[in-house]
This record gives C-alpha cells, structure tokens and sequence, in this order.
C-alpha cells in the first residue's frame, strides 16, 4: 500500500509519496517518491497579506501534477497541509475552494501547533530520554519544544521564519519574545540539553559539514562555520560553486540564524539532525487515518 503527503510551506511544496511496509507486526515507511517545487508563497503574503494570481494559477498546476503522479502510483490515501503563508494570505479560504471545486482535492490549514504536533510524533523516536529542544525553522515560522524524558514539556510557534526574515517581515520584538521563551523555560546550568533541527536547511547544512557521513549531530561552533562559509559566496556562486537550488541559495543563512540564536539562548552545545519533518508527520497520520476507517468499518 502506497500513501501520499502534501506539505505546502512558505517557501515550496512537498509531496512524498511512501509504501507501508510491516515486518514482525511493526509498521515501518519507505520513500518511493519525493517532489519538491518552489512556489514561494510567503513572497507574496508577507509583502502584500495575500496569494497573488499568478501564484494561484501554480499552486493549480502542481497539484494536478501532484495528482496524476499520486494516480500513475496508485496511492491509496493522501493528506494536503499547508502551513504558516496560507494561514496568513486573506485569500487562502477562496483558493482552498477553487481548488477542491476543480481538483477534488482538499487542502487543509494548519496552525501552528497542529504543524508542531505532526512534526513531534516523528521526531520523538529519534531521541532518548535526555533534555532536548527542538527547533523546527520553516519559510513564515519556527516551532519550538521542548522535551525532557521523551515527553514534550513545552510548545511556542513563533512568526520568524527563513523567508520572513529575507524579506525583512519580521514584527519589532520576536525575537525577544522567542529569547525569553526559550530562557524562561531552559536552565542551561541546572541540566544539559541538546537541540534537534528540522527543516529543508539545517538538512542542506549539515550535509556541508565536514563530518556528516559519520555524525547525526555538529556542534554550534561548527554550524556558526557554516553560516559564515556560505554568507561568504554571492547568491549565484551558492548556486554554481555550492550547488544549493535556487530557491535555497538565498534563505540558508537567515534560516541558520533561527537555529544558532535559539542555539545559544539554551545555552545547546550541539544540534541533532535526524532529516524528518512535517511530510513525514503527515504520512504517520494519513496511515492512522486509513487504520481508524478499518476499525470503524
């Protein structure tokens, strides 16, 4: 069985495309099919509060893309989420109905604890039972939790995000706001915590570090090395010597920003990358979905 995830952001669209594998009772995804298209949605939203024409005619085509590859792999089930740019865009509802009136496909939006709850019951497996802050960076926001023995004890989406700050979006006093979040809740001299990443550029970046075949974690000072390496090309050389897309060229250092402040406001030595995210959040829930319809049937 095949199912399907949508993630649209504020900076591109995801579809992943997964088959449910069981082995000993345990159920486990394997990627078969991965599409990432830039739309750039947040362009539009944080300069003018809406999803201009021009990007709603794309968001059409990619889906009926998105849609007719869903159909060559007969995908059983799939899920659309959209995130921090659409809930924001005054037209979004509009185009939500557009869309399923002529696709028949639904797309929902997300809140931001919602987005933080799909990425946290991926993630979670990938840590013990140590003190962690998680630090999920996208195009419009940056989700922050907080666990301690696997549990999550506490939860703050903030509207600072990758594509806010290249456009210079961000509100007077978020990032304070973020900084005495995160030290009202983290006392980095009563107990170590370690910070785990998620999102399309702290995987890119930590595919540029030095040790990344051998290590699922780098360390802040070797992250801040990294932001420095790749502010120092121009955007096209990022491109060209850097092979970075285009569309990641110019948000990868206001991204790694995100991740050293709040790095450094918890006093986090290191960061864990374990390369999941919200479409992967999604895929778990879409497989949950299609197991409670067998149950109710």
């Amino acid at each position: 069985m095949k199912i399907a995830a949508i993630d649209i952001g504020s900076n591109a669209a995801r579809m992943q495309i997964s088959r449910v594998l069981e082995n000993d009772g345990k159920i486990s995804f394997k990627k078969v099919e991965y599409v990432r298209f830039a739309l750039r949605l947040g362009h539009d939203v944080f300069n003018d509060g809406e999803i201009s024409p021009e990007s709603e005619v794309r968001i059409f085509k990619l889906l009926n893309a998105y849609k007719l590859l869903m159909d060559l792999h007969e995908v059983k089930d799939y899920l659309i989420c959209a995130t921090s740019a659409m809930r924001e865009a005054g037209n979004a509802n509009a185009i939500v109905t557009r869309i399923q009136n002529i696709l028949d496909m639904k797309i929902h939006i997300i809140d931001g604890s919602k987005e933080a709850e799909l990425i946290n019951d991926v993630v979670v497996q990938a840590l013990d039972d140590s003190n962690y802050l998680h630090i999920d960076v996208g195009g419009g926001s940056t989700e922050l939790n907080i666990y301690s023995g696997r549990k999550k004890v506490a939860s703050r989406s903030f509207k600072i995000g990758s594509v806010r700050l290249l456009e210079h979006k961000e509100r007077e006093g978020d990032w304070e706001k973020m900084k005495k979040w995160i030290e009202m809740h983290i006392d980095p001299e009563k107990s170590e915590i370690t910070a785990v990443g998620t999102g399309g550029n702290i995987n890119k970046l930590f595919n540029l570090s030095v040790n990344h075949e051998k290590d699922t974690s780098i360390s802040i000072k070797e992250l801040t090395r990294l932001k420095d390496y790749v502010a120092g090309f121009t955007y096209e050389e990022r491109i060209n010597k850097l092979r970075l897309n285009a569309d990641r060229a110019d948000v990868i250092v206001p991204a790694a920003e995100i991740y050293l402040n709040a790095m450094k406001w918890a006093g986090a030595k290191y960061i864990l990358v374990p390369d999941l995210g919200l479409k992967d959040g999604i895929i778990k829930m879409v497989y949950e979905k299609i197991q409670n319809r067998k149950k109710g049937a």
